[in-house]
């Protein structure tokens, strides 16, 4: 299978890894225009490496890694080079699948996608959506690829802005608090390094256990909270301050400006 991704940046770079991990071994050509970071690529993941035009001939599958702002301009480059029956994956936040599928050729299946970061180390979340001329079989294909980097979720193209708001952006969210529990810890006296190592550790084996549990997030909590105890204490603070409503409102501006940028 020959698959073309156009765009080299760090997310292009992470799909390729997972890609070229796949068995079968795909094909991967990659278009960057940065000469020196298409050389590191190329000598990193010993990848063909090709212009736009180039790269998606005899592509089965094209993934497009630009910015949404560049992906018009790509689109018109690459769009009608692209062969009836290839499927187009395109990562570009608030671009519609009907945007791409009015710039390639009849027969081309489109499907959109939101991965977040972590899949730079296989353990992403992708939320991808079919267009309307897109095949169950395509969307499988799809699931398989990305599917080398992390999760994938099939959801309706009108979820995505909150797919975006939930799991795209959702890293930062921890960061966040990691950020915050990182400057509780050294303000009551821990030192920074066994702060930050005792906080990253903390959530790594937290996120891991509500992964592997049986029980829901809700349940888990409430078996460490003991009535009259430490944890208790902080859950009641946080309580008091509207924390989880907080949560709620934080991840529905992200989809409301989601829905602005994209103009849904």
């Amino acid at each position: 299978m020959r698959i073309a991704v156009l765009g080299g940046g760090v997310m292009g770079e992470t799909l390729v890894a997972g890609l070229l991990a796949l068995e079968p071994r795909p094909e991967v050509v990659i278009a960057e225009k940065r000469p020196e970071r298409a050389a590191e690529l190329a000598a990193t993941y010993g990848v063909s490496l090709a212009e736009p035009a180039a790269a998606v001939e005899q592509a089965e599958v094209v993934i497009l890694v630009v910015k949404p702002q560049d992906t018009p301009a790509l689109l018109a480059e690459v769009g009608a080079l692209i062969e009836p029956g290839a499927v187009v994956v395109s990562i570009a936040a608030g671009i519609r699948t009907e945007t791409i599928e009015s710039a390639v050729p009849e027969g081309v299946h489109v499907v959109r996608a939101m991965p977040n970061t972590p899949a730079r180390v296989g353990r992403g979340v992708t939320g991808i959506s079919a267009g309307i001329g897109c095949s169950a079989d395509s969307v499988a294909l799809v699931v398989r690829l990305l599917g080398s980097v992390g999760v994938v979720e099939v959801v309706p193209e009108k979820l995505q802005d909150a797919v975006t708001a939930v799991s795209g952006s959702g890293p930062a969210y921890l960061f966040y608090l990691a950020e915050a529990m990182t400057t509780a810890a050294v303000e009551l006296g821990i030192d920074e390094a066994t702060a930050t190592s005792m906080v990253n550790q903390t959530l790594l084996g937290a996120a891991t256990l509500l992964a592997t549990a049986d029980d829901p997030a809700t349940e888990l909590r409430r078996k460490v909270t003991s009535p009259g105890g430490t944890t208790a204490a902080a859950v009641s603070v946080l309580d008091d301050r509207g924390v989880a409503h907080s949560v709620v409102e934080a991840i529905t501006a992200a989809r409301d400006r989601g829905r602005e940028l994209s103009g849904s």
